[in-house]
């Protein structure tokens, strides 16, 4: 074997795992910045969860005979605060927005409780959680759509099958969810 030929092949060498390396980082960088990103949605979820809470007993004392609501509230609030995935957290997220919409319109009901300045704090504090969870959401489906390409694409996609990155899902809402929370008054 001639001198040249050894210096081209660990050229080519070099060149396969300085490619595989940089890869590797981006992947790890991008999976990261997924977690990361839907940490963000998950901690505004779960203060979404709390607000609600405090709200349901602010309301309970002027609505007391509306037993079913608090419930399907409660519930709600509950199956949010259970550690999972967006795909489970987004399905969460659209009990709480149905459940919340009900809260609001038994509080609709009742103008000494809508004149109240704790119901009236906690509508706004809602409501601003409510486009930090809209703005997360953006950002979170962001990332995953620029991860999902990194790893659909060619060459990257033969990097991603030899180390195992797949997909991440997209957090998606359903179409009641999309609809904005009656916050009007506030």
């Amino acid at each position: 074997m001639n001198i040249t030929l050894i210096w081209i092949l660990a050229g080519i060498a070099a060149f396969i795992l300085l490619f595989l390396w940089n890869r590797y980082n981006a992947f790890v960088t991008g999976r990261n910045k997924v977690k990361t990103d839907f940490a963000d949605i998950d901690v505004q979820l779960k203060r979404r969860a709390s607000l609600i809470e405090n709200l349901v007993a602010v309301v309970r004392e002027y609505a007391k005979h509306e037993k079913g609501t608090f419930t399907d509230v409660t519930k709600a609030r509950s199956a949010l605060e259970q550690p999972h995935g967006p795909k489970e957290s987004a399905q969460a997220d659209n009990i709480l927005t149905q459940a919340l919409k009900s809260l609001f319109a038994v509080s609709e009901a009742y103008p000494t409780l809508q004149a109240s300045k704790n119901y009236q704090e906690l509508r706004v504090d809602i409501k601003e959680t409510e486009d930090k969870i809209a703005s997360y959401r953006e950002t979170y489906n962001q990332t995953v759509l620029n991860f999902n390409t990194m790893v659909q694409t060619f060459p990257n996609l033969l990097v991603a099958n030899l180390f195992g990155f797949t997909e991440e899902e997209l957090f998606e809402t359903d179409l009641e969810g999309k609809k904005e929370i009656n916050l009007a008054a506030v």
